[in-house]
This record gives structure tokens, C-alpha cells and sequence, in this order.
């Protein structure tokens, strides 16, 4: 199955759920769902067959972000549970802890991150704590404030990490689920002016790569599992030399095995492939492919590790490519789906 969300007014679909062939890369519509407005980013528990959508709403006259929770039925029918408002004005992503008993939505425009309950049924429950984050980042345009973009939670679950792009920061909660609260833990730095956006573990447990969109750089952390620190050791760029027009990049994923890392460029329009030195964590470049449309906001690879599919918003198109096992370099295999405005393409086995 292959769940995306988009921007959307609210009488028109939104979030979609799709069937992909793994073989061919074939991807067939199953449902949508329509009823929310911008439900860009979602949270996936396949073990329970529940899909999560934030969503933007009012409460009291006041714009407040929601969370609407699906169930996904056997013939891949979204059905939806319930909603309730988190964060305010909005929230811009939502991940769930490990369990999948908690969602965290991150705040950008508020400078917040909320910590919202998922009940027993799989519908969604209250807001159960906040953070307020302050200060402000090297680019006074783009870093005015604080912008948390995403959460990370690590392999243990112990500890959830804030990417705020307005603060140059990762910032580490310890996170404990019986109080139902995130604790600030410590707090590592990009190079200024980075911006961080989203994050990725290395099947190592050791690693933490953020991708950073003000100034369209990878980073690599060296992170201690024990106490949550992490060290910032590397920063490379993701677009080729020589390239100097507008960009800004948006997700970073790293291979099954480990050793190839892929983030998106946002103007340049393209998917990047570094090579990780199994010893160091170290990015060495590999290749610049055509994301085969305008804006890749997102991109996922599938569970098998065999397809890289890129949400290319501007578009309005999903693109299909064929990961190949013994170099990991993409191919675009031809195999594309219209979709308005796609933001966030999630891929699981259902």
C-alpha cells in the first residue's frame, strides 16, 4: 500500500491510498478521502491498519491543527475514526513513537511541538504536552524564528529529536510515554544558515543524517544511544557543482542496508545518491538524477528496497524508479501518477 497526502482545500480529496505492484512498480488508485484542508504529511501503523492526517481547522475563530485518524479496510478503503485539534496556528508534520500509542506534530509556523495521544481503538486522543521553542537562526529571512519542521524518534524509542530549521538545532526530548511528556535533553547544532528539515537514522543506531533546506546541505551527527548527544561530524552539499540557482531540498532516506543515503532538491529538481562509508558514516557522492518533475517534496523507498517513488508537487505527479541492489543508483522506469499537489508518499506492507 502507498498512502500520500497533499495540499488540498477541504471539498476535494487529499489523502489518497494507492496498491503498488513491487514487481513492475505499477501503482493502482484504491480510495481518497476528502473532508480535510492541506493534509500534507501523514503517520502510518500498518500493524493496526491505521492512517493519521494532520489537517488544518479553526477552533473558537482561531486557526488550530487537527489529526484525523483512518482505519484501512481489506479492499484498501479509507474509513475515518475521528479528529481532534492539536497545535496552534498549524501543524507541518506528524510522526508516531515506535509504539504507536503517541503522534508528534511539529509546529512550523508556531515554533511548537505537540505530543497527542493515540488510544487503545486507534482513534486519536488529547494533546498531552507541548514545547515552545525560542530563538532565532544566521539567515534573518528564512531564520526569524523558530521553525520546527519534523521529529525523528530514535531506534529505543527513548528520545524524540526536533529538526527546527529557524534555530540551526536538533533538539532531543527524552521522551516518556507513561507521563505522557517530552523532557528537553540537549541540543546540537548545524552550520549556521543550514536550516536542518528532516531527519534519518542508520541502521547502525549510530548515525543521524538531517538534511537541510536554507542552504541545501546533508549533515551527519554521530549520535550516543545511551545519552541521546549528538556530535556533529560532516556536512556535504546536495546539489552538483557549479549549480547557482534557487533551490532547497526536503526529505532524506537511507537504504535498508545501510549504505546509500538519497535526498531532494527543490529547484534543481533532482533525486542526490551519497555512498556512506560503513566505517565513518561519511558521504561520498554518487549521482544527480532528474526527479522527473517540478518540486519533489517528498520521497519514500519501498519496504522491498527495489523502488524510489518521488512526490513531485508542482507537477502534480508521483515518479516511479527502479533501485538498482548492487550500486543503488536510480532508473526512472517510465511509470508515473497524476495526483494534485503531492506532499507525502508513505509506503508500507498491509
Amino acid at each position: 500500500m502507498l498512502f500520500v497526502g497533499s495540499y488540498a482545500e477541504a471539498g476535494d480529496p487529499g489523502v489518497y491510498a494507492y496498491e503498488m505492484d513491487t514487481a513492475s512498480g505499477e501503482i493502482r488508485l484504491m480510495d481518497q478521502a476528502s473532508g480535510l484542508k492541506n493534509p500534507t504529511f501523514l503517520g502510518v501503523d500498518a500493524e493496526r491498519r491505521k492512517v493519521y492526517a494532520i489537517s488544518e481547522t479553526t477552533k473558537e475563530g482561531d486557526r488550530i491543527g487537527e489529526i484525523v485518524a483512518f482505519d484501512v479496510d481489506d479492499a484498501g478503503k479509507l474509513h475515518e475514526l475521528n479528529r481532534e485539534v492539536t497545535i496552534r496556528p498549524s501543524s507541518s508534520h506528524i510522526q508516531l513513537d515506535r509504539s504507536g500509542r503517541y503522534a508528534v506534530v511539529s509546529g512550523y509556523h508556531g515554533g511548537n511541538v505537540g505530543l497527542v495521544e493515540i488510544q487503545a481503538d486507534g482513534t486519536v486522543g488529547r494533546l498531552v504536552d507541548e514545547r515552545q521553542h525560542e530563538g532565532q537562526g544566521a539567515d534573518p529571512v528564512r531564520q526569524d524564528r523558530p521553525h520546527p519542521h519534523s521529529v525523528a524518534f530514535s531506534p529505543d524509542n527513548r528520545f524524540a529529536l526536533v529538526a527546527d530549521l529557524g534555530l540551526d538545532r536538533i533538539v532531543v526530548y527524552t521522551f516518556e510515554p507513561e507521563a505522557g511528556r517530552l523532557v528537553f535533553r540537549s541540543e546540537a547544532a548545524t552550520p549556521p544558515g543550514a536550516g536542518p528539515r528532516h531527519l534519518a537514522f542508520h541502521p547502525n543506531g549510530k548515525w543521524v543524517y538531517s538534511i537541510n533546506e536554507v542552504n541545501s546541505s546533508l549533515s551527519l551527527f554521530y549520535y550516543d544511544e545511551a545519552t541521546g548527544q549528538l556530535a556533529l561530524q560532516d556536512t556535504v552539499p546536495t546539489l552538483p557543482a557549479g549549480y547557482a540557482g534557487d533551490n532547497t531540498t526536503a526529505e532524506v532516506a537511507i537504504s535498508a542496508d545501510g549504505r546509500y543515503l538519497y535526498g531532494s532538491n527543490r529547484g534543481h529538481d533532482s533525486l542526490v545518491q551519497y555512498a556512506i562509508d560503513p566505517g565513518s558514516g561519511r558521504l561520498t557522492l554518487v549521482e544527480h538524477v532528474s526527479s522527473e518533475g517540478g518540486h519533489p517534496r517528498h520521497f519514500a523507498l519501498s519496504p522491498d528496497g527495489k523502488h524510489l517513488i518521488a512526490a513531485n508537487r508542482d507537477d502534480n505527479v508521483l515518479a516511479v524508479f527502479a533501485v538498482a541492489p548492487d550500486s543503488g543508483r536510480l532508473t526512472f522506469t517510465g511509470r508515473t501518477v497524476s495526483v494534485s499537489k503531492p506532499v507525502c508518499v508513505k509506503p508500507v506492507w498491509f
